[in-house]
Parts: C-alpha cells; structure tokens; sequence
C-alpha cells in the first residue's frame, strides 16, 4: 500500500502507533506467533534500537525468562499498580478499563489494563486513532485523541517508565533492557 497520498502528518502519526504497539508487544509475553509480529512490525519502525530489541527478543525471549522477569518477586513489576503507594487497586483498574472504553479500545492481550504492555499499546490505539481522523480532515477528532494520549502518558505511564526501565537495564535480559529504555524515552519526550 502506497502512503504517498498521506500528508507528512500522518505518516509521522502512523510512524509513531507503530513504535509504541512495538513497544507494548515486546513487554508481552511471548507466545505463539508473537516472534513474527515482532518482526513484522520492527519491518515498518524506523528506529534501529526498537528494531534490535524486537532482533534480541527473537533470540533471548521465552516464557519461563518472561515471568521470572516480571512475575512475583521477579526484578520488574510490569504493573502500573506495583508503582503506586496510595491507590485502590479494584477501583484503580476500573477506572483504567473506563477509559479504554471511552475510545473503544479493547486490547488482545492476557495482561491486565495497567500492564506496561496494555498500557503502551492504548497509547499506539491513540495515536492511530488521531492519525485516522487527521487523514478523514477531523480536526476536533484528531485532537481529542492527542489530548487523551498526552494525558495518559502523564498520568499512567510517567509513574512507572522510569523505575522500570532502572530495573529492566540491570535485569540481565538485553531485549527488555532496550524496551524499557525505548518506553523512558518516548514518556520523557513528550511529558
């Protein structure tokens, strides 16, 4: 398919989705066919550390590696929820899943709303989302969705980006160093 009718804009905005669903599905855990959407998508991402990551994930991922990473007690709570003191975890998670309810966002992942995971792929969704309507000419939809994935990556994501990546960059696992750091730059950019 040509994108030679989409303005810069858009490929900028479809450029970006693409990244942060990367991002979401290096932090999932790995499962059938999930090595060749990995590098089906690091084809279409034009960042070379997200593309060696996705090129570390096909050599070093695997589920017992996964869940001793991110499963109880492991070094890296992939939660949102594990970074918060004061929060009421049920509530906390309704309030999550309201909001992906609100853009008719239904993610196709075993992880719960505040993984880091679900979390980075609701941010591709938006970014997506705002890319389709900017190429439909509605400006106000366009907009809303920018709106709504600045607000999310301020209150959601920024909690945890950082600390995560911290622990991912000494966890000894080179491809989920790499998506910790990708996640930390792309919060700090545009919080």
């Amino acid at each position: 398919m040509s994108s030679a009718w989409l303005d810069a804009g858009v490929r900028d905005l479809l450029r970006e989705a693409a990244q942060w669903r990367l991002i979401g599905l290096l932090f999932e855990c790995p499962a059938a066919g999930w090595r060749d959407q990995l590098m089906s998508l690091a084809s279409e991402v034009h960042d070379d550390s997200l593309r060696e990551a996705a090129a570390l994930a096909c050599n070093e991922a695997e589920e017992g590696l996964y869940h001793t990473t991110f499963g109880p007690g492991g070094p890296a709570p992939p939660r949102e929820v594990s970074y918060r003191d004061t929060v009421h975890p049920g509530r906390f998670l309704a309030e999550i899943r309201d909001g992906y309810q609100a853009f008719a966002y239904a993610p196709h992942t075993p992880e719960t709303p505040d993984h880091v995971a679900t979390e980075a792929g609701f941010v591709a969704y938006l970014r997506f989302k705002e890319a389709y309507a900017r190429s439909r000419g509605d400006a106000e939809q366009a907009a809303l969705c920018r709106r709504a994935a600045g607000q999310f990556l301020e209150e959601h994501l920024s909690v945890m980006a950082q600390p995560l990546a911290a622990r991912l960059e000494v966890s000894g696992v080179g491809y989920l160093a790499r998506a910790g750091a990708a996640l930390l730059e792309r919060v700090e950019a545009a919080c």
